[in-house]
C-alpha cells in the first residue's frame, strides 16, 4: 500500500457505507464552519452508516471548540480521532488529549512554500499532522493543492514521531504524485472526489483509492 486514504467532509451515510466498501482507513466529518459541517447527531448517523468495519477509525474535524466541548461531541459521534485545524498549538493538542481518549491530529495550513519554522514542536506532540492549504475563506476542503516539491525538504526536517497526512487539493490523477514526492501516511481528500459540496462521488472515491494504495476496489 502507497498511504493510506481518508475521506473526508462526509454528509451523507451511504457514501461513508461506500468508503468502509472501498477499503478507506479512515472517514471524517467536519464540525468547523462551512459547506460540510454537520451537528453532532447528524455525524453519528452518517459515521454509523459504515458499520462496524474493522478498521475504519472515525474522525471529527474541528475549529476553534474548546476541550470540553470537543470531548462532548466526540463522545455523542463515537470518534476515534480528534483533528484540530484552527492552527492549533501543542497547548491545544495537550489539552484535547487530556479531555479525549483518541488520537489527536494537529492540522498546518501553509501560505506559501514552506512549513512554518515552529512547526516541529506539534510534530512531536500530535499523533498526526495534517499538511494543507492555507485559506482565509475556509479551514480545508478548498481543493487548493500544496506545492509538494518545495516543501519535501522541509518535511524531512520537522518530521518527528507522528504520521503524516497530506491534504489540500488531492484528486484521482495527482494523488500518486504527491505520495511519491512527500511519502504521507496517509492522504485526506474532500473535494477531490465530489459531484457538489458534500456529496461524494463514488467513481471518483473508487479511482482515488486505487490512485492512492494501488489496490483497486471492486
Amino acid at each position: 500500500m502507497l498511504a493510506k486514504v481518508k475521506f473526508c467532509g462526509m454528509t451523507r451515510p451511504q457514501d461513508t457505507a461506500l468508503a468502509a466498501e472501498i477499503g478507506a482507513s479512515y472517514i471524517g466529518v467536519v464540525f468547523a464552519d462551512g459547506p460540510r459541517r454537520v451537528s453532532p447527531s447528524q455525524a453519528r448517523g452518517i459515521l454509523d452508516g459504515a458499520g462496524e468495519t474493522r478498521g475504519v477509525k472515525r474522525v471529527g474535524v474541528f475549529g476553534t471548540n474548546d476541550a470540553a466541548e470537543i470531548a462532548r461531541i466526540s463522545e455523542e459521534a463515537r470518534l476515534d480521532v480528534v483533528q484540530l485545524h484552527a492552527d492549533p498549538t501543542t497547548t491545544d493538542v495537550r489539552s484535547i488529549r487530556r479531555a479525549f481518549g483518541g488520537e489527536v491530529w494537529a492540522a498546518i495550513r501553509i501560505a506559501g512554500t514552506h512549513i512554518p519554522p515552529d512547526a516541529e514542536l506539534l510534530f512531536d506532540t500530535a499523533d498526526a499532522i495534517v499538511l494543507d492549504a492555507r485559506s482565509e475563506k475556509r479551514l480545508g476542503g478548498t481543493g487548493k493543492a500544496l506545492p509538494w516539491s518545495e516543501i519535501a525538504v522541509d518535511l524531512a526536517r520537522d518530521r518527528g514521531s507522528s504520521a503524516v497526512v497530506l491534504a489540500g487539493g488531492l484528486k484521482p490523477d495527482n494523488v500518486g504524485s504527491a505520495i511519491r514526492t512527500l511519502a504521507p501516511d496517509v492522504v485526506d481528500v474532500s473535494s477531490g472526489i465530489e459531484s457538489s459540496p458534500g456529496i461524494k462521488d463514488p467513481w471518483l472515491m473508487r479511482e482515488f483509492f486505487a490512485a492512492a494504495t494501488g489496490f483497486r476496489p471492486h
